[in-house]
């Protein structure tokens, strides 16, 4: 993907209802990149959600050990007619609690894969509460089971993965070895931490959420009644999944409700359990044990 100056990348979106071209069911679009220090930067109808107005968003974030400790550096938004790299180094705490009403509004979906560290991240680092994601990791998961093809918990879908199933986006493996170069290059714990942005972190940042939206499209698709309720139960869950407090989640945005339909087929999610541990840093090690042991003994007291 070479860029342009101003930056610039194609985002494949789903052709509109009035026409469909034959050989293809999406059209690349050529869309601008927006580094973003100030607020007045990103669209007004993000910073201030409206009911009149429910927008889909691709969303991501890069940062050093990306958690509660660590430091969110840039947050990704994928709109149909731009990108926009969020740089929380630069525009700092008033920047993102600008991001606020967004990331929070019911009227917004982020789509995102594995949402649960980024939530982890806005919680602890700027009170932010990452609500109304559409997860594809969940919903990958989900749709596979309806399948017949039950995916392991511990061996999750990457994105990587998503993006070259077929069904999904099916990018070529060039394409998906270029991103993967990327990702394996920024191993520098610092990586993300550099200003001014180079070449490199743009297209790794940027191709992390200009797919999303398409994805989002295939996989809404598949999606019935009863597997929306499930990801929708489920996406909430993740983005509260490492945010323990001692208000025990009272501030948070209820869980989605469960439709009487559903409940009446007998559908309804399964309660599940989620079980957090709290890691030091450099001590995982210590946390999994001889082969494993401690983590199998974990999982063993779960059931």
């Amino acid at each position: 993907m070479e860029f342009a100056t101003p930056y610039q990348t194609y985002i494949p979106l789903p052709f509109d209802s009035g026409g469909r071209h034959q050989d293809h069911e999406a059209v690349l679009t050529l869309v601008p990149i927006h580094i973003v220090t100030h607020a007045s930067q990103l669209p007004e109808e993000f910073l201030f959600p409206s009911p009149k107005s429910h927008l889909i968003v691709g969303f991501d974030c890069e940062g050093v050990h990306l958690c509660r400790y660590g430091a969110l550096c840039i947050m990704q938004l994928a709109f149909p007619d731009a990108i926009y790299l969020v740089d929380a180094i630069q525009g700092g705490e008033k920047l993102m609690k600008a991001c606020k009403p967004g990331l929070e509004s019911s009227f917004i979906t982020k789509v995102v894969h594995d949402c649960k560290r980024d939530s982890e991240a806005l919680y602890f680092q700027f009170g932010i509460k990452l609500h109304n994601v559409m997860d594809t990791q969940i919903a990958y998961s989900l749709i596979e089971e309806q399948q017949g093809r039950r995916r392991s918990s511990d061996n999750p879908i990457s994105f990587i993965g998503l993006l070259a199933d077929p069904q999904y986006c099916g990018i070529s493996y060039i394409e998906k070895k270029d991103v993967c170069i990327l990702l394996n290059k920024a191993s520098d714990p610092k990586f993300w931490t550099y200003r001014p942005l180079s070449e490199m972190m743009v297209r790794a940042a940027v191709d992390d959420v200009r797919f999303l939206l398409y994805i989002h499209h295939k996989i809404m698709e598949k999606l019935n009644e009863t597997l929306l309720c499930k990801l929708a139960v489920r996406g909430a869950l993740y983005c509260r999944c490492f945010c323990d407090s001692d208000k025990d989640f009272a501030d948070w945005p209820p869980l989605p409700t469960i439709p009487d339909t559903i409940k009446a087929k007998g559908n309804a999610p399964e309660e599940e359990i989620l079980s957090v541990i709290e890691v030091p840093y450099c001590k995982m090690g210590c946390v999994i044990g001889t082969r494993g042991a401690s983590i199998l003994s974990i999982k063993k007291s779960c059931k």
